[in-house]
């Protein structure tokens, strides 16, 4: 058990739990992606609220929720933790040499794009899943929560602002989460790099279009379920 926290606790450790924690978040994106395009849907919200209803009522959904609360927390931790270390190891006139030479933006300040993005998920979250959890009892409309939110144009424009940072984050978070685990070598580091830049264009791009459109009132989406029997 102690070589097994020494190793937790060791640089490889620290970049395995970030690339884990990394790849479980961006899972949770595209599946909350997948949910949120409902709010799209010209059916005044009857798809959203069915999803949103089964999303807070299966017991499967709520502990892989608490799973995702831990890894957020975490993987804002270990990278603090890293950055820290990395500052400690070269020292900043050697890093700051180096992060111009042979870095990109991204990399060089990931600890700066997680941290905005850690504020912006403890707004979300208060904004609509404390709502959800202890702001009203019985019969919930979600849809019209979200709508009355997004129908204030500070919020849409703080909420594209954070995609854009989201944009950043996963532009090197991406890439790195793989290359830690060893497969962005050879042949595949073309290929994952590709997939890493349009997936860190892409996913953010259709997050910021939600609030965008639902503040012009605008609905494009084709009516569709993501559970059956919704």
């Amino acid at each position: 058990m102690n070589k097994f926290s020494q190793f937790l606790h060791s640089s490889l450790g620290n970049k395995l739990l970030m690339s884990f924690t990394g790849l479980f978040l961006i899972l949770f994106l595209v599946v909350h992606l997948i949910g949120n395009l409902q709010l799209l849907i010209d059916d005044q919200g009857v798809a959203f609220n069915a999803y949103s209803e089964i999303m807070e009522k299966n017991l499967l959904i709520k502990v892989i929720a608490y799973a995702l609360y831990f890894a957020i927390l975490l993987h804002t931790y270990k990278g603090i933790d890293i950055t820290i270390r990395n500052r400690k190891a070269r020292g900043a006139q050697r890093y700051a040499v180096k992060a111009k030479s042979d870095t990109t933006w991204s990399s060089r300040n990931m600890a700066l794009l997680g941290s905005l993005l850690f504020v912006f998920i403890g707004i979300h979250m208060s904004d609509f899943w404390y709502k959800f959890k202890f702001g009203s009892h019985g019969d919930v409309d979600f849809y019209a929560m979200v709508d009355l939110s997004f129908s204030q144009l500070w919020i849409v424009i703080f909420y594209v602002a954070s995609q854009l940072v989201l944009a950043f984050h996963l532009a090197h978070g991406f890439q790195s989460a793989f290359q830690t685990l060893g497969l962005r070598d050879g042949n595949y580091t073309t290929v994952i790099k590709n997939i890493g830049t349009g997936f860190a264009i892409l996913l953010p791009l259709l997050f910021a279009i939600i609030p965008v459109l639902m503040y012009l009132d605008i609905h494009p989406m084709p009516d569709f379920r993501v559970f059956p029997g919704q």
